[in-house]
């Protein structure tokens, strides 16, 4: 199994991006910076919270889990009318039913924000703006567009103001069509290759200054290491238990593609020889 040194890793990897936002030397920085670049915003105090997992209401539904969730907050109160949540989620899944299905699944993250954000007995009007961020390896939408923003809004009439609190902004990182700013362009080029020749610009020489020193945190070396044994660990055993349920070696390499040559043959030897 190829393994990625941490230091290989790019803000497009969840695990990187998941381990500054709640870095608790780094976390506020690095999440403001990231916010201001792609919503022109500045926010004065976040509330970051740890892959924020919204269960189904029954054990048969379906839930969610959100990568980075980010949660503005005013002078210590929880809810405000003017409080904004923001969940980045970067995919470099590029399964064509899964790209299919992007929208309703961002439908999905909407509800489940919304419910888990409103009180019981609280007014509606106190329901926080959400904006879902999904930056993405591959183009959702066919248009090659490098910024897609949704927003709902009337069919009839398109420039009747209709204001819902919700948006998604679906951030393509290889895009060229359209103009976004500078500073966006920058930062998606930086995050899919996250290298200090591509800090463009000031934001971004601290945005990497940051990104290095996570990477140079014994802790976060120690929790990379056992994620990655973890995950090798987990793919031998669905190669073992493939082989011995008798699925050939020509299969079992095609649906384990991590798995080195090496490796399979090991397991593949020692499946045999116990069954012999």
């Amino acid at each position: 199994m190829h393994r990625r040194k941490l230091e290989e890793l790019n803000l497009l990897d969840d695990f990187l991006i998941f381990t500054i936002v709640n870095h608790p030397k780094h976390g506020q920085k690095f999440s403001k910076k990231l916010l201001k670049i792609i919503l022109g915003k500045d926010f004065k105090k976040l509330k970051i919270v740890p892959q924020k997992v919204y269960y189904g209401s029954d054990t048969d539904k379906h839930g969610a889990r959100l990568d980075v969730y980010l949660e503005e907050e005013f002078d210590g109160e929880t809810y405000h009318e003017e409080a904004t949540i923001c969940d980045i989620e970067p995919d470099q899944g590029d399964d064509k039913e899964e790209v299919e299905a992007l929208p309703r699944r961002v439908r999905f993250y909407h509800s489940k924000i919304d419910v888990g954000s409103l009180e019981s007995g609280t007014d509606y009007q106190k329901l926080k703006d959400v904006i879902v961020i999904m930056i993405t390896s591959y183009d959702p939408f066919g248009l090659n567009r490098m910024v897609y923003t949704i927003r709902n809004g009337c069919v009839e009439e398109p420039d009747m103001p209709y204001d819902d609190g919700a948006t998604t902004i679906f951030l393509y990182v290889n895009g060229t069509e359209g103009n976004p700013t500078k500073e966006l362009r920058d930062l998606l080029h930086y995050m899919k290759d996250t290298k200090s020749e591509n800090a463009q610009n000031d934001t971004l020489k601290e945005i990497h200054e940051i990104v290095e020193d996570v990477k140079k945190d014994a802790e976060v070396s120690l929790a990379y290491m056992r994620i990655m044994k973890s995950k090798e660990e987990d793919q031998r055993n669905i190669a073992t238990t493939l082989f011995e349920n008798g699925v050939s070696y020509e299969i079992v390499k095609v649906s384990l593609p991590s798995l080195s040559d090496e490796t399979l043959q090991e397991i593949y030897e020692k499946v045999t020889k116990q069954h012999n």
